[in-house]
């Protein structure tokens, strides 16, 4: 038996890293989330914006058609006419009215898919279109209610205004369109202030299932801080997207004016009706249709995307999904859902340490020497050596 684990793999990174990342990781994978799911999030957007647009449209003509038909009937100029008129009028615009609701609540359920979606993509998952419903059935009629709610705040809004300019107009003109032009100025800042302020309450429904109140309250907390950035990422998907539809549509409309008189030089009406309407009507519906969605899916993730480094920054989110991921991977049964582990919590993180003046250099301390060595004793001297006896030369003979 082996005494040591074994050996796993590195867990799957998700879309982005479980640590506080930045404006550009915010705006950058915006758009990655669309190829990590590309079916729940644009199959399903797209799917759901065409079926609400073509009955809608459908809807709307039918009314319209069924109720302006009547004025053949009577005399044109009489009164019958003018009040059939007026009925019609108002029929066609409250059913556009209430139709347009049911289409902007079709909106709201394309929004919290994406925003369940992309909650599984930071951890590196990919729901099902069914999985992600079953996170956003609980919560739907919450969204339902914050976007009626921001609805009828608009509506009385601009009706309050409306009302001032109108009576100011009635008693002196100038001074209505005077205020008019300045309601008006002043209502841009005040959007502007709102929007990155209630940015994160779909988010906030969404992934801690909180009510609309406190979700609202929620979004302003976690944005406290965060203002600019938040705004520079609205503003600039906006008018991405804003530039994209008019590049789609400018062509289409030029197309529109010159196949037409190519085909048809002779002024023939059906021929022009059918170019105008698979060139104007669908193929340039569906590619304005295609970049709404888009625009919907990459606006949402944005939202996500910000609350979730908020979270990251002031309650330590970036542990808690770290903790998930690695019980998930080693096989763990029961996982806590990490977007309610620490809600409100906050922590705070060490703060960085202030670069100060580097010290000067204050030299090397003086090195004690070794001690001394001692001596080796003297070597005795070598006693003399005695010397050889004198050789006694050869004696000399005499000379004769």
């Amino acid at each position: 038996m082996n005494a040591y684990p074994a050996w796993t793999p590195a867990s799957r990174p998700g879309i982005v890293p479980l640590h506080p990342y930045g404006f550009g990781t915010i705006l950058g994978r915006s758009f990655v989330a669309l190829r990590h799911n590309p079916k729940v999030l644009l199959g399903f957007a797209l799917v759901v914006q065409a079926v609400a647009s073509i009955v809608l449209t459908a809807a709307i003509a039918g009314v319209a058609i069924a109720s302006f038909s009547r004025l053949d009937t009577v005399p044109y100029g009489s009164d019958d006419f003018d009040a059939i008129m007026t009925g019609s009028i108002v029929i066609t615009a409250a059913t556009t009215l209430v139709l347009g609701l049911a289409s902007g609540a079709l909106s709201v359920v394309v929004q919290g898919v994406v925003v369940a979606e992309v909650a599984h993509a930071v951890v590196a998952e990919k729901p099902t279109l069914r999985a992600t419903w079953a996170r956003v059935k609980p919560v739907f009629w919450r969204l339902i209610g914050y976007s009626a709610l921001v609805l009828t705040a608009t509506v009385l809004t601009l009706g309050l205004l409306a009302g001032i300019v109108a009576l100011l107009a009635i008693a002196v003109v100038w001074v209505g369109i005077l205020v008019g032009i300045l309601a008006l100025i002043a209502l841009i800042p005040l959007y502007l202030w709102l929007t990155p302020k209630l940015f994160l309450v779909p988010s906030v429904i969404i992934l801690e299932r909180a009510p609309v109140f406190r979700a609202i309250g929620r979004s302003w907390a976690l944005t406290r801080g965060r203002f600019w950035s938040t705004l520079g990422v609205v503003l600039i998907i906006s008018m991405a997207f804003g530039i994209v539809a008019q590049i789609i549509s400018i062509p289409l409309g030029l197309i529109s004016g010159i196949v037409p008189g190519i085909l048809a030089p002779t002024g023939d009406d059906s021929v022009t009706a059918i170019v105008s309407l698979v060139v104007v009507q669908i193929i340039g519906q569906f590619g304005i249709l295609l970049v709404q969605c888009i625009a919907l899916v990459v606006q949402s993730t944005s939202a996500v995307l910000v609350y979730v480094d908020a979270r990251m920054r002031v309650e330590a989110l970036d542990h808690d999904l770290q903790t998930y991921v690695e019980a998930r991977d080693a096989g763990a049964a029961q996982l806590t859902d990490p977007y309610l582990v620490g809600v409100g919590r906050v922590v705070a993180r060490p703060a960085p340490v202030p670069a100060g003046p580097v010290p000067a250099f204050a030299g090397y301390a003086p090195q004690a020497g070794y001690p001394g060595q001692a001596g080796y004793p003297a070597q005795p001297g070598y006693g003399a050596q005695p010397g050889y006896p004198a050789q006694a030369g050869p004696a000399t003979p005499p000379y004769a």
